[in-house]
């Protein structure tokens, strides 16, 4: 799907969020010692709920990335992998595989439990892609879990008449749906391909918490910077309707949003609870091999 969308017509925001802070992220390895940078983590719980995590990893060394993401346990989210380079091979206890590729999406509900594996299927070459967690309300988080690999083709694109690529991953823009919708949580998820000299206008809800990551180039949000490799969350302001982004350099960004669920955060590595009993209980299910019963 490549639709042209006259941007003057559907560009909603009369007034755009600004941006509140920017974050930097800090080097660090998950898994088998794969080299990631972790842009949001349990510091911004409670800020950008419902996300809980997000990461971005790239390299062009398989020493970075060759070892994967062996057999590892999950309960009471959502993980979304997004492969702008590379490819990944997913296979979980609940049975489901896929092979994640360039453009393509990994959305995975752990709910009452998965184990699962994400292995690199190349040995030189460039991988490249992010990571984000997103929290189930307390009654989803014991739901079955689910699986579903989106190839590249799959995701709705538009272009609008300043040129601006916009890869709808989850969620509604400019009247274009996006691949996944999720009704308790609402996330928006867009890759924005922005030439030189464009701007693109998102409305969002004012109860949404947002965040934009840009990770080509650098981006204008009322006037403030944001540079590649930097996480600008946006201010929750009464009258700001949405977000306009200009770039003046050809340039690259995610725009995140979601409607916070307003529940108690209780995270121990893999698991994301509600209360420090249902950790314990997680914990306990997974040494006991009863966390896929």
């Amino acid at each position: 799907m490549n639709k042209l969308i006259n941007l003057v017509e559907l560009d909603e925001v009369s007034r755009s969020r600004e941006v509140e802070q920017v974050i930097v992220g800090h080097p660090t390895s998950d898994g088998a010692g794969v080299k990631l940078t972790r842009v949001l983590g349990q510091s911004l719980h409670r800020r950008l709920d419902p996300f809980l995590m997000f990461d971005a990893f790239g390299s062009d060394s398989p020493d970075d990335y060759i070892a994967g993401f062996p057999d590892h346990p999950h309960r009471g989210f959502e993980t979304v992998t997004y492969l702008i380079a590379g490819r990944m091979r997913h296979r979980d206890s609940a049975g489901h595989e896929g092979l994640l590729q360039n453009g393509g999406v990994q959305w995975m509900t752990a709910g009452r439990g998965v184990i699962h594996s994400e292995m690199p299927e190349q040995e030189d070459g460039v991988m490249e892609g992010f990571q984000l967690w997103l929290n189930l309300p307390a009654r989803d988080k014991m739901t079955p879990p689910w699986y579903r690999d989106i190839q590249s083709q799959e995701i709705p694109e538009f272009v609008t008449d300043q040129g601006v690529k916009a890869r709808v991953i989850a969620g509604v823009s400019h009247e274009v749906q996006g691949a996944v919708q999720k009704p308790v949580t609402e996330p928006l998820y867009l890759d924005l391909h922005l030439p030189a000299g464009s701007r693109f206008g998102q409305p969002i809800n004012l109860a949404h918490n947002a965040f934009i990551f840009v990770y080509r180039g650098a981006v204008f949000i009322n006037g403030q910077t944001v540079n590649a490799q930097q996480m600008a969350i946006l201010a929750n302001e009464p009258n700001a309707d949405g977000v306009v982004i200009e770039a003046a350099i050809e340039s690259r960004a995610l725009l995140i949003a979601g409607l916070p669920l307003q529940e108690p955060i209780v995270q121990q590595g893999p698991f994301v609870m509600n209360t420090q009993q249902e950790i314990a209980q997680a914990i306990n299910d997974y040494r006991s091999g009863r966390l896929v019963s």
